[in-house]
């Protein structure tokens, strides 16, 4: 006798229709309209670069210019003569691009690990030591956050100049060294969810306080530290206005400024467009390796001390 089986147990069910993520798509569109937006600059500003200058306006607007050549780069690094310069369709204005790059290296690298220095230090007595004024001293350090920095820029070449500072790496340095509230506040936050407990055991075996800072709190620090220091690299290379005013000097002038002084030495009638771009597409290139390489683990880093 044969087993009959009902008729809707051996049919196939139907699939449901799969309803499309419109959220998601429109997500996926607007990042990638961001990233456009983003990068179109910096990819016009190489396509110039490569441009003969004279050939900037000739009514080519694609993203590959006719007759790229490298003679801009060359001229930016001093690789060319006046006389060659004139020939490319630039002018005899020259760029000494790697003493300011040289300047521009040292005032990043010092403010880096001055402010990551004192910002680590005083985000472990904000979070960790307990004294008198203590909180009054955390909100008298965000107010900095409040004030735009063009108020206080008169009032600090004031200072400068009273110390003899002008011209000086050391006036160039000054505001940017002593204090920094986005970092205290930035490693603050994440030494409060640090669990106390480890600390108080050391502390119990005998560890000082200093070692407790420096073998325990700023190695469990280390991805935020390691933030703090890319942003305020990137954050040193882009300055313009206090570096514009206290640096004129060839020796310590920073490569934005000098960039400045190139655009500003060009004839109104005839702009070097290229050169100038060639100079700021080589700028960009430490920023940018430095974002390649640590640039996930800033990311990481953000999310984390968001979330904490």
């Amino acid at each position: 006798m044969e087993s009959t089986r009902p008729a809707s147990a051996s049919a196939p069910r139907p699939r449901k229709p799969q309803k499309k993520d419109h959220g998601k798509v429109a997500g996926w569109g607007l990042l990638i309209l961001l990233i456009i937006v983003t990068l179109l600059p910096l990819v016009w500003a190489v396509r110039t670069a490569l441009t003969p200058n004279a050939e900037i306006f000739n009514g080519n607007y694609s993203l590959i210019p006719d007759n790229a050549t490298l003679i801009n780069f060359k001229r930016v690094l001093g690789m060319t003569t006046p006389e060659e310069s004139l020939a490319a369709g630039g002018t005899a204005a020259v760029i000494n691009f790697w003493l300011y790059m040289r300047n521009s290296l040292i005032f990043v690298a010092i403010l880096v690990v001055a402010q990551v220095t004192t910002s680590t230090m005083a985000a472990y007595a904000l979070s960790r030591l307990h004294f008198r004024g203590r909180d009054a001293i955390f909100v008298i350090l965000l107010t900095g956050l409040m004030i735009p920095p063009i108020f206080i820029a008169l009032p600090n070449f004031v200072l400068m100049d009273e110390l003899a500072w002008i011209n000086t790496f050391q006036g160039l340095l000054a505001p940017y060294v002593l204090i920094c509230p986005f970092g205290i506040f930035f490693l603050r936050q994440f030494m409060l969810s640090l669990p106390r407990e480890v600390e108080e055991a050391a502390m119990v075996d005998g560890a000082s306080r200093w070692m407790v800072f420096s073998k325990m709190i700023v190695p469990m620090s280390a991805a935020p530290i390691t933030t703090l220091a890319i942003i305020q690299a990137v954050f040193g290379w882009n300055e313009y206005m206090w570096p514009q005013l206290i640096a004129k000097a060839d020796n310590v002038r920073l490569l934005n400024v000098a960039l400045s002084v190139f655009a500003q030495s060009s004839p109104s009638t005839r702009p070097d467009w290229a050169g100038l771009m060639a100079a700021a597409t080589l700028q960009v290139i430490p920023m940018f390796i430095l974002l390649i390489i640590f640039g996930k683990r800033l990311v990481n880093s953000l999310g984390l001390t968001a979330a904490k």
